[in-house]
């Protein structure tokens, strides 16, 4: 009886520089999967994105969800189209995905890191004189992108349009629960809880009073206010809602160089769902085709796939892999380099191969 791991991953390379930051991360799966062995990662890819949207009307064919659901996790490059509004990608693809079938991604993780060989436009350091290293979550099912609202007297001149925030309990302390848990298994156990409770003092007060209870569970953990800029140094963990963790997470992704460097990772903490991971750069179709993409952010998140799915000495070498090439500058142009995607990728998986990792 064979004791290799199988992991089934749905591949979605989707739409612009997502087909080709997929192909890298896929690459540097299949050199660090050749390279530890006792694991195999078969992957079955779908082409849901734009082009079949144009082509049959539709992001997806039927059943897509259960189709997803049968593997243990989902790889995605990026979504969108000059020729589709934004809003119809987003709440055909992104967001059924988020809350596939009965389960959910309730967790968006996006870690920050300023790299050796990476010089951002706003150095952070940390008190310890590092630099600067965050992990921002995202709870990802709720708050403004809960689908709540609708437009009355359309095309009038007195049209009104409703965004309904929705904030539940459950949502709330499952969601900061694995925040505290977070941020207690790092050294620093710092815990930040964004809130704006004194201008929405329905849901997020809520959200302030739920956070108060969950704390007491963590008496270990410092919650604190944010302050990114002007002292990077008291952060850790982040914690925010919806709204405000995708506007502040892409604040921390510049921080750190480049949103070209920024993975990220929807979780379902109860495992119940497949996990999916991405880079948050988006399509970039003035960069479609050019092998100018920076396919570190794909490749990081291949690497926080891998860990979920407990691999951790091959999500190592590759996360090691990654830093030793932007250290010896080995970058593309975002990060003021030179190297083609191409040329990334393979220095990536050329140190995979060379690294050892215990």
């Amino acid at each position: 009886m064979s004791s290799t791991r199988i992991h089934k991953v749905a591949v979605i390379p989707g739409d612009g520089i997502g087909i080709e930051v997929t192909a890298a991360a896929i690459e540097a799966l299949k050199t660090v999967q050749a390279k530890v062995g006792g694991f195999e990662l078969v992957f079955t890819e779908y082409n849901y994105g734009s082009r079949l949207y144009k082509e049959t009307g539709s992001y997806t064919p039927k059943d897509w969800l259960d189709t997803l659901s049968r593997h243990d996790a989902i790889f995605f490059g990026a979504v969108g189209d000059p020729d589709v509004p934004d809003h119809i990608s987003l709440w055909q693809l992104i967001l059924p995905m988020r809350y596939m079938l009965d389960f959910f991604q309730y967790v968006n993780v996006r870690p920050s890191i300023v790299f050796e060989g990476i010089d951002p436009p706003t150095r952070c350091a940390t008190p310890a004189g590092g630099e600067l290293d965050w992990v921002m979550l995202r709870e990802n099912t709720e708050g403004e992108y809960a689908g709540q609202g609708g437009r009355s007297h359309v095309g009038h001149p007195h049209e009104v349009a409703t965004e309904v925030a929705i904030f539940s309990r459950i949502g709330i302390e499952r969601f900061l629960r694995f925040a505290f848990e977070t941020a207690q298994n790092r050294p620093r156990k710092l815990l930040t809880v964004v809130t704006k409770s004194n201008a929405q003092r329905y849901g997020l007060v809520l959200w302030d009073e739920v956070a108060a209870e969950v704390a007491k569970d963590f008496p270990d953990v410092d919650a604190m206010t944010v302050r990114m800029v002007s002292k990077p140094q008291t952060l850790d963990v982040i914690a925010a809602t919806n709204l405000h963790a995708d506007i502040l997470s892409d604040l921390a992704a510049a921080l750190s160089g480049s949103i070209g460097i920024a993975p990220s990772s929807n979780l379902d903490p109860t495992r119940k769902a497949p996990s999916l991971f991405e880079p948050v750069h988006g399509a970039a179709f003035d960069i479609m085709g050019k092998d100018l993409a920076n396919p570190v952010a794909a490749i990081w998140s291949a690497s926080e796939m891998l860990r979920w799915l407990g691999e951790d000495r091959a999500a190592d070498l590759v996360y090691e892999a990654m830093k030793s090439s932007l250290r010896a500058g080995k970058k593309t142009r975002d990060l003021g380099g030179t190297l083609s995607t191409t040329e990334a990728t393979k220095a990536i998986c050329d140190l995979i191969q060379e690294i050892e990792v215990q």
